[in-house]
């Protein structure tokens, strides 16, 4: 077999520097739109590219081994810059904020953003609500202090329940058993409205997709089943690879009875749908699963997600291939007003669809180009 040879441009470097805006400065309205008229309500925080696991979709061992060079301390956003720019963001209409990375419990002291940006307000004056994304390896030793400094929400991606599987697509041989165990931390320690997200891959952990429904049904947390994506070059995506969201949802009602339920927010990536009870209606007690069409099914028209990387680089697409380097503005002589508004003519110049327009979209080039940023560099 013929040796897999994965191109990969370090993205880190291809970022366009916004211009300081001098002269009328724009207030923020609480009420920034876009191109397409999306308002802007979702910061999601990348604030390590390191990670403890080596998933093959998204940071495989061949590209990220032992000699990949990660982005040095002082590159990284301090605790003290994210948090200015996470207020910048409420005052233009962010509701809610996640922190992402890689893994982004390997960002020491943590708990001391999450701190920060608990004090912080949105427009409404409510403090924003904060949400943390993780692969759950290290939430057991971390969840009571995270809650403690202010954080709502937890999701914790887990692929399979077979000890085997998980240990084989994680490929750093760790257990399964720990992540469970940081689950029930989490619910032990009052995060509330806990989810676990699970990427179906045919042919890899498809045939667990009832397994971990039943495993979860009762428990008070939310499992998403997430379509397989092409994001970034290094996973080697395959479109015959996807379990469509469609086929998942037969599997289950093959198996225990669901109804849909109704989106609870305005652009919600996740279609709900709820265990149903005897006479056939949604019991709350057994709780609700969702599905995300990230590729089966476009949600462009209503994504109001920004993404800021590690080193302050705003993306404003999971798909994107090119960023806006804020930090460069950081660490200048830029006022809040300048940053502000910087932000605001970023956002309103904002175009992006990729997932409506993937199946028109030439495919990217060998020369690399136009090749899109990787998931583990801004979070899913």
């Amino acid at each position: 077999m013929a040796e897999r040879v994965i191109p990969l441009v370090d993205q880190r470097a291809l970022a366009l520097v916004p211009p300081l805006p001098l002269g009328a400065l724009e207030p923020a309205s609480g009420e920034l739109t876009d191109h397409w008229q999306r308002p802007l309500r979702d910061l999601r925080i990348s604030v390590t590219d390191r990670c403890n696991f080596r998933c093959s979709y998204c940071m495989p061992k061949e590209v990220f081994d032992t000699q990949y060079r990660y982005l040095p301390h002082s590159a990284l956003l301090s605790f003290e810059e994210i948090t200015r720019l996470a207020q910048l963001f409420l005052q233009h209409g962010v509701q809610k904020i996640r922190l992402t990375g890689g893994e982004p419990l390997l960002r020491k002291g943590l708990e001391k953003l999450v701190a920060q940006l608990a004090q912080l307000h949105t427009t409404e004056g409510r403090k924003p609500e904060l949400t943390l994304t993780t692969n759950g390896s290290l939430l057991a030793r971390k969840a009571s202090v995270l809650k403690a400094a202010g954080l709502d929400r937890v999701t914790i991606s887990l692929d399979s329940l077979d000890d085997a599987i998980f240990r084989r697509m994680n490929d750093v041989d760790f257990p399964v058993a720990e992540v469970l165990a940081g689950i029930d931390a989490a619910q032990a320690a009052g995060l509330q409205r806990i989810k676990v997200n699970m990427v179906v891959k045919r042919g890899t952990n498809d045939h667990e997709i009832v397994r971990m429904a039943q495993h979860f049904r009762g428990s008070g947390i939310t499992l998403r089943f997430i379509e397989y994506m092409d994001v970034g070059a290094t996973n080697g995506w395959r479109m015959d690879q996807v379990v469509p969201s469609t086929e998942v949802i037969a599997r289950l009602q093959a198996a225990l009875p669901l109804v849909p339920l109704a989106a609870q927010a305005p652009g919600e990536t996740a279609k709900r749908w709820g265990w149903a009870d005897a006479q056939g209606r949604h019991d709350p007690a057994l709780g609700e699963i969702g599905v995300i069409s990230s590729v089966t099914e476009a949600f462009c028209g209503a994504c109001n997600r920004a993404r800021l990387s590690m080193e302050g680089r705003l993306y404003l697409c999971l798909f994107a291939s090119q960023g806006w380097d804020l930090r460069s503005l950081l660490r200048s002589t830029a006022s809040d007003a300048q940053l502000s508004t910087a932000i605001a003519h970023i956002w309103q110049g904002r175009s992006d669809r990729y997932s409506e327009l993937r199946a028109s979209l030439p495919a990217d080039t060998s020369d690399g180009q136009a090749r899109r940023i990787e998931m583990s560099y801004i979070g899913g």
